[in-house]
């Protein structure tokens, strides 16, 4: 298997927290949070490997909202 770059470590480890940040939520609506979090990745799956500058937007745009989803105060979502 070949070595994974910085940027393909990053966006695993944001899934990684992403999954581990559903364990926090309430029990019956973990899976609307997962199931957001896997639409997320899977919308973005596409995106070239060598778009550097597209990649690294997702990642900011995806951390704030890890963030935002984080907060204790939000017990459910919609996808």
């Amino acid at each position: 298997m070949a070595k994974l770059t910085g940027l393909q470590r990053d966006v695993i480890a944001l899934y990684r927290q992403c999954l581990k940040a559903v364990r926090e939520k309430p029990a019956d609506t973990r899976e609307n949070f997962r199931a957001f979090a896997r639409s997320e990745f899977h919308k973005n799956q596409g995106v070239n490997k060598k778009d550097f500058g597209t990649i690294e937007y997702l990642l900011r745009q995806g951390r704030r909202k890890l963030e935002t989803y984080q907060d204790p105060g939000i017990r459910n979502i919609t996808t």
